[in-house]
């Protein structure tokens, strides 16, 4: 079509509108909210403190911080879906909900009234089950749509019971009040209220499992999935972070958090190997990375679970708006041999002892022996896998492979920890930066389990059991009546 035509281009979801300016005056302001967002970051670290409306918001580090992240993020999508959204009829409704799932989650982060903080948290939900149902003339879509808004609805339930119980708890009607006040928790109604934000964090963050209605909402347009990935399913390591000092009362509490992140990064991880089309694999990598964040947490150190949000997030983002570029026409070749030589054990052996080292002495978390210990391990664990990944698609040789992985991993792991230094300092003075616990049995179990899982997935030896592959299909399945079949009926809209 000409570039001078005076009608209107279709775009990715079909049917053709008039142009608007909305999308152009958004986009903008999305960038407009970011520049502000950075001034006030830089404001934070060079002035300190908190800006605040007594009893109603509270613009502290981690408001800052996740400030700049979430209009950055907001920015691109904005950006991305003006040729994305072009000519469809949904474009105007489209960028309306990105532009106000950005600001409610602006909210969120500056909320300190808990009535406020709730209706944020409610609002966010909504509008991301709005971006999930966009094109509302596929059943599939309105379904999709249907079960994230029941998920996020019973989310929302949920905070408002934690809410609830701990204003009855302890008098107080806002967030940093409660914090102020955690010391003195504890009998029934804290046990209802830590509960019920562990639950919620977990329906948010898409945990295991409440991961049905992350892997039912691919009939989102790509750039409200990036946001998703992003942005959405971070919450809760958010709402654990702004609720630390609830969650750290009780040591058996914290040992449950790390049991359940735990189970989603091994199960999310595992989901993927199953998975036959790229947006899904995403999917079941977001599942996996967000239980590694609520493990974080659960460890007591709040600080590296933000950190970890953030990186994800940039990770996700990416790989979400360039998923086309991951579709390729191949044929059957033979696979290479997952096999490890005795060389290249010791290699990779060695290669992760010193990224452990470099992350402790960087960051002084795996210097003593408490959860830090356990933190620094995984972080080490889930880069180097993270590293030899990134190298399997190289066309490097087998033995030049192990020969890269320290040249990938090593400045890969102190470039995570100097970050993580960086995030820890904007949130200083904040009661979530760092909560270290005692180390336990149930840590070593999940050490052990960690340790296993990269073995068994490194060696393919998970590959090997018809009956593991067939439980991981059925357990990584969306919910049946988003999934879309028709191609007739997807080139209508």
């Amino acid at each position: 079509m000409s570039g001078h035509s005076s009608k209107p281009t279709v775009g990715a979801l079909g049917e053709t509108d008039g142009s608007s300016s909305v999308p152009a005056v958004l986009t903008l302001l999305a960038w407009s909210l970011f520049a502000a967002s950075v001034a006030a970051l830089v404001g934070r670290v060079r002035l300190g403190g908190a800006w605040e409306l007594p009893g109603v918001i509270a613009v502290d580090g981690l408001t800052v911080l996740l400030w700049a992240v979430v209009t950055f993020f907001s920015g691109i999508v904005h950006s991305y879906s003006r040729r994305y959204m072009a000519g469809s009829a949904h474009e105007t409704r489209f960028f309306v909900a990105v532009f106000s799932f950005t600001l409610a989650v602006m909210a969120l982060a500056a909320a300190d009234h808990v009535a406020l903080f709730w209706l944020c948290w409610l609002a966010m939900g909504l509008l991301m089950a709005r971006l999930i149902g966009t094109v509302e003339g596929w059943r599939q879509a309105r379904a999709a749509a249907s079960v994230a808004r029941t998920h996020f609805l019973a989310s929302s339930a949920l905070l408002g019971v934690a809410v609830t119980a701990l204003w009855w708890a302890t008098g107080a009607t806002t967030v940093s009040g409660i914090a102020a006040s955690a010391d003195a928790l504890g009998g029934p109604a804290w046990i209802v209220a830590a509960a019920a934000l562990v639950l919620a964090a977990m329906i948010q963050s898409a945990l295991v499992p409440f991961h049905g209605w992350l892997l039912s909402s691919m009939t989102a347009p790509t750039p409200a999935s990036a946001l998703m990935h992003a942005g959405f399913v971070n919450a809760g390591g958010i709402l654990l972070a702004r609720f630390a000092p609830v969650v750290t009362v009780d040591t058996a509490l914290m040992l449950g958090v790390v049991a359940v992140g735990a189970t989603s990064a091994l199960l999310g991880k595992l989901l993927k190997t199953v998975q036959p089309d790229v947006k899904s694999e995403l999917g079941c990598s977001t599942v996996g990375q967000m239980g590694f964040m609520i493990m974080q947490a659960g460890l007591g150190f709040f600080g590296a679970a933000i950190t970890h949000l953030i990186v994800h997030g940039f990770y996700k983002a990416y790989h979400f708006l360039s998923a086309g570029e991951e579709v390729e026409r191949s044929v059957p070749t033979e696979a290479e041999s997952s096999r490890t030589s005795a060389v290249g054990a010791l290699v990779v052996l060695a290669t992760g002892l010193a990224g452990g080292a470099t992350f402790a002495l960087l960051t002084g978390k795996g210097t003593s022996v408490d959860s830090g210990l356990l933190l620094a391990g995984l972080v080490a664990l889930t880069t180097l896998h993270a590293a030899r990944s990134a190298l399997r698609q190289t066309a490097l040789s087998p033995a030049a492979r192990y020969g890269a992985i320290p040249l990938v991993f090593l400045p890969a792991i102190a470039g995570y920890a100097l970050v993580y230094e960086a995030v820890s300092g904007v949130l200083y003075g904040l009661p979530m930066v760092s909560a270290p616990t005692e180390l336990t049995a149930l840590h070593a179990l999940v050490a052990a389990a960690f340790l296993a899982a990269y073995v068994a997935i490194e060696t393919g030896v998970h590959e090997r059991s018809e009956r593991l592959y067939v439980a991981l299909l059925n357990a990584g399945q969306p919910a049946s009546e988003t999934v879309l079949t028709a191609t007739e009926e997807y080139n209508e809209y």
